[in-house]
C-alpha cells in the first residue's frame, strides 16, 4: 500500500511540474505581449516627441530626429490637453447631432423659371483691363451675322414675395453679385426648407433638386427609372405654367462637419435634362448654418458678410435655347447645319464665367477691412471645368489650410472664411490659363 502510495505520488509530482512548467511558459508569454505593447505604445506616443531619440547638433540647439528638441518637448506638453478638448467637442457634437419634432422654422421660397435675356459683359468693355475688348477676347462677346455675342436667352431661377408669383422680390445689393444664380436658400439644422416653384418657360419642362438636405420622393426634383409611384412622380417635371411644391428636411448630416465652418454650401438646380438645364441657368445656392449658430434669417451669426461664385463654362450650344439665341441676336438659324456644326461658332458660345459674367463685369464684390467673410464656392460643368479660384492680395482659410488658390471640379462645394487685411481693389480668377484668357475673372474690392 505504501508502494502504491508513492507511485500516486510520483504521478501527482509529475503532473504538477507540468502544469507548472505549462504555467510558466504562458506567463513568459504574457510577460512578453505586455513588454512588446508597452514598448509599441511608448514608441507611438514619443514618437516625434524626441524623448529616446538621439540628440544631434550643438548643446544650444540640440535636435532630436528632425526638430529641435525644446520644440518637440513643447509640443508633448499639449497632446493631452488637445485630446481632452477634441473628445469635448466630438461628445458636444454628438449630442446635437439631432432634432426633435418641435425644433426649426418652416422657411419657405417662391422660385419661378424664367426666360431673360442674359448679358455677360453688361459694361461693353474688358472692366479688368479697362479698355474695349481686343479680338481675341471678341471671339466670345462680339455679336454678328453669324455670332450672337454677350447677350443670351437663358432661364434663371428668380424669387417672387408670394404664392400669386405676380411680383419679384427685388434682389439688395448684398446679393448683387449672384448674377445668373438663383436666390440664396438660407437654413439653420434642424429647419424645413419649403420651394413653391413654378415654371413660367414657354416650352420647356424644369424642376428643382436639391444637394445635401433630405427630402421625400416626391421632392427629389428628379425623374428617373427608381420604382416609385405615379403619384411621387410631380417633382421631376413640372410642364410650362405649372406649379410643385418641395418640401427638404435639414437634418444635421446636412449641416458642418467636424472640420468645417458654422456654415456649408449646397445648391439646387435643374434636372429634367440636368446638362441643358444647367447650362441654360438654372442653378442656386443653398447655404445651410449649423444649430444654435443662425440668426433669424437663418445666415450664420459669427460671419460678417458672404459671398458666392460659380465658377462653369456655360456651354451655350447644349443650352435649351441656341436655336432662340440665332434667330434672336444673328440673321441665321439652326437650319444653317454648317454654322451649328462649325467648330469657331461652337467656341464662341463657350462663356467662361464666374455667377455669368466675363472680364471682370460682375458687380457688388465689395467688403471692408476685418471683415468675417465666408465665401462660398461652387463648380459646373464638364471635363474642360476644372477650376482653381484664387485671390489677389489676401488669403483664405479651407478645413484649417492657408491658402490662395481652391480647386474645384463640377459639382463640387466648398467653403472658406477670410479675414480681408489688404485694402484695395484686387483680382478673383480662374487659373487654369486657357480660362483666364477666356475671361474668367472678376475683381473685388477691399475698403
Amino acid at each position: 500500500m505504501c508502494q502504491q502510495f508513492k507511485r500516486k505520488f510520483d504521478i501527482f509530482l509529475t503532473m504538477t511540474k507540468s502544469r507548472t512548467s505549462l504555467m510558466l511558459i504562458a506567463l513568459s508569454v504574457i510577460l512578453l505581449t505586455s513588454l512588446s505593447v508597452g514598448l509599441i505604445q511608448e514608441s507611438e506616443a514619443t514618437k516625434g516627441q524626441g524623448n529616446y531619440l538621439p540628440k544631434t547638433g550643438s548643446s544650444n540647439s540640440p535636435v532630436c530626429g528632425d526638430r529641435l528638441c525644446s520644440e518637440i518637448e513643447k509640443t508633448s506638453s499639449t497632446i493631452s490637453s488637445q485630446t481632452i478638448s477634441q473628445n469635448h467637442k466630438l461628445s458636444q457634437q454628438m449630442s446635437q447631432d439631432r432634432c426633435d419634432n418641435n425644433d426649426g422654422n418652416t422657411r419657405t421660397y417662391y422660385i419661378a423659371a424664367n426666360e431673360v435675356v442674359w448679358d455677360y459683359a453688361p459694361t461693353g468693355i474688358n472692366k479688368m483691363k479697362g479698355h474695349q475688348f481686343n479680338e481675341d477676347e471678341n471671339v466670345f462677346v462680339e455679336n454678328t451675322s453669324d455670332r450672337i455675342g454677350s447677350k443670351y436667352i437663358k432661364a434663371l431661377y428668380q424669387e417672387y414675395t408670394d404664392e400669386t408669383f405676380s411680383e419679384l422680390k427685388p434682389r439688395t445689393s448684398e446679393w448683387e453679385h449672384l448674377g445668373t444664380l438663383g436666390p440664396i436658400i438660407h437654413a439653420e439644422v434642424c429647419d424645413t426648407i419649403k420651394v413653391a416653384f413654378k415654371n413660367n418657360s414657354a416650352e420647356h419642362d424644369y424642376s428643382v433638386h436639391p444637394h445635401g438636405v433630405f427630402y421625400d420622393k416626391d421632392s427629389e426634383g428628379a425623374e428617373y427609372n427608381d420604382g416609385s409611384s405615379k403619384n411621387t412622380k410631380a417633382d421631376g417635371i413640372v410642364s410650362p405654367g405649372d406649379t410643385h411644391t418641395y418640401i427638404w428636411q435639414v437634418p444635421p448630416r446636412a449641416g458642418p462637419g467636424p472640420n468645417d465652418p458654422s456654415s456649408i454650401i449646397w445648391m439646387y438646380h435643374s434636372h429634367v435634362d440636368s446638362p441643358m438645364d444647367t447650362n441654360s441657368g438654372l442653378v442656386g445656392p443653398m447655404v445651410v448654418t449649423a444649430k444654435g449658430m443662425a440668426d433669424e434669417e437663418g445666415k450664420p451669426l459669427d460671419v460678417d458678410r458672404e459671398f458666392v461664385s460659380l465658377f462653369t463654362v456655360s456651354d451655350e450650344n447644349s443650352s435649351n435655347y441656341l436655336c432662340d439665341n440665332l434667330e434672336e441676336f444673328t440673321d441665321e438659324t439652326c437650319d444653317n447645319e454648317e454654322l451649328v456644326e462649325d467648330e469657331d461658332f461652337a467656341e464662341s458660345n463657350l462663356m467662361h464665367g464666374i455667377n455669368g459674367y466675363v472680364y471682370g463685369n460682375q458687380p457688388g464684390q465689395t467688403m471692408k477691412n476685418g471683415e468675417h467673410v465666408r465665401w462660398y464656392l461652387i463648380g459646373m460643368g464638364t471635363e474642360v471645368d476644372l477650376h482653381t479660384p484664387h485671390w489677389h492680395g489676401n488669403t483664405v482659410l479651407w478645413n484649417g489650410n492657408r491658402i490662395d488658390v481652391m480647386e474645384l471640379m463640377p459639382a463640387s462645394l466648398k467653403t472658406v472664411d477670410f479675414i480681408p487685411d489688404n485694402v484695395g481693389t484686387w483680382m478673383f480668377h480662374c487659373h487654369v490659363n486657357d480660362h483666364i484668357s477666356a475671361g474668367m475673372m472678376s475683381l473685388f474690392t477691399v475698403l
